[in-house]
């Protein structure tokens, strides 16, 4: 499944860590934080620490605001 950057919405591969392209995350946080980011990222998942952000499936369970 693919998804989109959030910032310029360039297809991202399904299976990446961050909703965002990497040209899209060095030009927001720079080169060193965007590594920093994308290292804990990938680090959780491989934890099993990693939280799908995608809520499109279960929205209907949300609660209100």
């Amino acid at each position: 499944m693919q998804k989109k950057c959030i910032y310029c919405k360039t297809e991202i591969p399904g299976e990446s860590v961050i909703d965002f392209c990497a040209r899209c995350g060095r030009g927001v946080w720079g080169e060193k934080m965007f590594n920093t980011i994308l290292k804990n990222m990938e680090e959780a998942r491989e934890k099993g620490d990693l939280v799908s952000t995608n809520l499109s499936a279960d929205s209907k369970n949300l609660p209100k605001y």
